[in-house]
């Protein structure tokens, strides 16, 4: 019998242990609330998507999920919360191209690292950018705006959720495609950004489609053109940039949930399964298009090549603006 427990045999024994372990964790898994942890302030395009797929999930767990806002530096405050939070499936965050890509090219001292400090877990939704206007001003499509910006340099403004932010970088690689010199005023969040916006106090703003969509409908602001190569189905009347003379161009956000690295891998199946479920949905895919966004899974291994792929794509835009923070 004693052999049975020789130094040899122990160490599978305690990995059979370990494995025993996870398997009766990831069956009782969730016993209490999920946090869920959105980079930005409420209102936002993050937010409006964190919201949905949030009540759906916390269904289908049998737990409530609660959206913590922790707005903040372009998205990092809050991530940076996430990658430090304990890795039991019980805090989750809303990733997004501005916290897990383009933050890492923005700061200079990011104090996560977006691929070794979390576990992705799948995307849910993708959404165009949308190139807004404050109705006072004297431009109802996309080279009627360029016409008024080449003819006062400097004088318009636009908004942004941050600096680092894709809301800039969407509009710095507009500025760069169209050769328009547009000031850029940061806000904390899409939707401060938006309310300046329709406030008068900037005149445009290439915000994220679900923050803005509802806006744009009441024609508190007006729309002039969609960022991805083709139209959007929540405004097909609206035309892209690609089509309106600016061949190639393309701005959209992706949104994915990530969990702290090191959090059981049983858990993150059990996440993902519900998550592709809830994002693959009907009636989900007809409520992201009411909200501007489109549905769209992808599996751990394949988002880390993405965020990869992105970060490299994206430092180059952001060296072009000059964009460096601390």
């Amino acid at each position: 019998m004693s052999a049975l427990f020789s130094a040899a045999a122990r160490p599978a024994l305690l990995c059979s242990l370990l494995l025993l372990s996870a398997g009766v964790f990831a069956q009782t898994y969730p016993n209490k609330p999920i946090r869920l942890i959105v980079a930005f302030p409420a209102g936002g395009s993050t937010d409006i998507i964190a919201r949905i797929v949030g009540q759906k999930l916390g269904e289908r767990l049998g737990q409530q999920v609660v959206i913590d806002n922790r707005g903040g530096a372009g998205g990092t405050l809050g991530t940076e919360i996430a990658a430090r939070a304990n890795p039991d499936g019980y805090t989750l965050t809303m990733g997004t191209t501005s916290t897990h890509v383009i933050a890492a090219g923005a700061y200079a001292n990011l104090k996560y690292d977006p691929l070794k400090d979390f576990e992705p877990i799948t995307l849910v939704a993708t959404t165009p950018y949308l190139l807004v206007l404050n109705p006072a001003v004297k431009a109802n499509n996309l080279a009627e705006f360029i016409a008024l910006a080449k003819a006062q340099p400097g004088k318009l403004n636009y908004a942004s959720a941050g600096t680092g932010t894709t809301t800039q970088l969407a509009m710095e690689m507009l500025k760069s495609a169209a050769g328009i010199d547009v000031v850029h005023i940061p806000f904390n969040g899409n939707g401060p950004a938006n309310t300046a916006t329709m406030g008068g106090q900037v005149q445009v703003l290439f915000g994220s489609m679900p923050a803005v969509l509802a806006q744009a409908k009441a024609g508190r602001l007006r729309a002039i053109a969609v960022g991805t190569p083709k139209r959007s189905p929540s405004l097909p009347e609206v035309p892209s940039v690609a089509e309106s003379g600016y061949a190639g161009f393309d701005a959209s956000l992706w949104l994915g949930f990530f969990a702290p690295k090191g959090t059981p891998a049983a858990i993150l199946k059990r996440l993902e399964t519900e998550l592709v479920a809830v994002a693959r949905a009907s009636e989900m895919k007809e409520q992201f298009e009411r909200n501007g966004a489109e549905a769209l899974t992808m599996p751990p291994a394949e988002m880390r090549k993405l965020i990869k792929v992105e970060i490299d794509k994206y430092a180059k835009i952001i060296k072009s603006a000059g964009i460096k923070l601390e």
